[in-house]
Order: structure tokens, then C-alpha cells, then sequence
């Protein structure tokens, strides 16, 4: 298990993958492979020295159409049910409930009190630095 509280992904969401994806590219040196992720369109993993550093996605629900396209963080948990709902307890706002994601894991995505988003994700197996 990666190690409960700590930021593990960071994911941009954008409706142009393409120009976004030249942009990073081209700034930071990074290279990019495409995934087919079915209903959801495609999901692209940026990669550094053969290694997956982060990823970028279409806005794929209500909530994601509806906000400008930003880089969202992922923190790994032991339990993310019980994150949630203790999230709740301490006055954040679940934004979307914890759901499985094959492959990846559970996650959900909260609002802290003061309306900072972030995601949450139990991870479904121990992944190796670098080997996703």
C-alpha cells in the first residue's frame, strides 16, 4: 500500500488533450502514450524518463463540464469510504462518492471547507516507482 496521505498523481482535465498535451510536451520534455478508456475517451499518461509522472483526461462528468480545465490531485488512502465519510464529519463536501476504477483503484473527489478540491484514492495494488 502506498503510504496512507500522500500525494501519488496529478491529472490535468481538458476538453483539448491534443494541444494541451504539445504544450507539456514541448515545454517540459515530457512524452505522452495514449489509453483507450472505453466510454470515458482517451487518457493520456505523461511519461519522463520512461517513467508515468501524471496524466490527463477529457471532463467526463456534470461537475468536470462544468469548471475550467485544471490539474487535480490525488492523495492515497487506506480506506477511502471511510476518508469520505470522515471528510464530511469535518465539514468538506463530497463531490463525487467513492467509485471503483479498474486497474487503478477507489477513488472520490471532496471539497475541503474552503471549497479547495482534491481526490482521494485507495490504490488497488502496489504499483513499483515507475512501473505503471
Amino acid at each position: 500500500m502506498t503510504d496512507h496521505g500522500i500525494f501519488v498523481w496529478n491529472e490535468l482535465v481538458t476538453p483539448d488533450q491534443e494541444k494541451c498535451g504539445d504544450f507539456y510536451c514541448e515545454l517540459l520534455g515530457w512524452t505522452r502514450r495514449e489509453v483507450d478508456s472505453g466510454p470515458f475517451g482517451i487518457y493520456t499518461v505523461f511519461r519522463r524518463e520512461g517513467k508515468d509522472i501524471a496524466g490527463m483526461m477529457n471532463p467526463t462528468t456534470d461537475y468536470s463540464r462544468s469548471r475550467p480545465p485544471c490539474w487535480n490531485a490525488y492523495i492515497a488512502v487506506q480506506d477511502v469510504d471511510a476518508c469520505a465519510s470522515r471528510a464530511t464529519e469535518l465539514g468538506g463536501k463530497i463531490i463525487e462518492p467513492p467509485s471503483d476504477i479498474p486497474g487503478v483503484g477507489r477513488v472520490c473527489m471532496l471539497e475541503d471547507p474552503s471549497g479547495a478540491v482534491v481526490l482521494l484514492m485507495e490504490p488497488e495494488l502496489i504499483v513499483e516507482e515507475g512501473s505503471r
